[in-house]
């Protein structure tokens, strides 16, 4: 891909910098489709390539560490308002709110803590099913989906702030849908255990995201 192409994808400046240590994003075209994919020539974000995640976390409680991260998100954050809060972290759906910028996106225990650079999030515990709730007003940025087949969803706030959701189906939004706080954007995965995988990202920066559910 042209370095322009990748520039987009990773939200550069002009002047294409980069900093040490930086992930970037590189669009994967799926091998069926890639015949199609060089007659259209498709603008980056839409049509078939599909970004690896730049991260990786381990979805599951303690064992298999497996790749379930950010994905895309090449314009400037939007000015929505970033509303009230669900609650904190363990159990019970009891929303109490308060001055935190994001509400709890599901209801459950917390099964897995962050820890920057092995669990890049934290994940619910919660039944197959149960609604998926967007975090904080934005847009939907991105939809996609892993090497693994698990789907990510990936909303913008404003000031650069992203909330990354997977492990999660039955999608009610699609790329560029405005969503408000609270809002059902999906449903948990099936999974032994099921859960949802949360992240909170400062530009591709991963944060602790009780920081902003607290």
């Amino acid at each position: 891909m042209t370095p322009r192409a990748l520039a987009e994808w990773n939200g550069l400046g002009q002047d294409f910098s980069l900093r040490e240590g930086q992930y970037l994003l590189i669009p994967v075209v799926q091998r069926e489709e890639a015949s199609t994919a060089q007659d259209d020539t498709p603008a980056p974000g839409s049509g078939s390539p599909t970004p690896q995640p730049p991260s990786s976390s381990a979805p599951l409680p303690e064992d298999e560490p497996s790749a379930a991260s950010s994905a895309a998100a090449e314009a400037e954050a939007e000015s929505e308002p970033v509303a009230d809060i669900g609650q904190s972290q363990p159990a019970a759906p009891a929303p109490a709110a308060s001055n935190a910028a994001m509400a709890m996106p599901v209801s459950g225990a917390i099964i897995r803590e962050y820890s920057k650079g092995r669990n890049d999030g934290i994940d619910i515990s919660a039944d197959a099913g149960t609604p998926v709730k967007a975090a904080a007003s934005g847009t939907v940025a991105a939809i996609t989906k892993n090497t693994e087949n698990v789907q990510i969803l990936v909303i913008r706030h404003p000031d650069e702030v992203l909330s990354v959701y997977t492990h999660v189906d039955q999608l009610k939004v699609s790329k560029g849908d405005a969503v408000s706080r609270g809002q059902t954007i999906g449903a948990v995965r099936a999974g032994d255990p099921a859960f949802l995988h949360f992240e909170v990202r400062k530009g591709f920066e991963s944060v602790d995201p009780l920081g902003y559910l607290q």
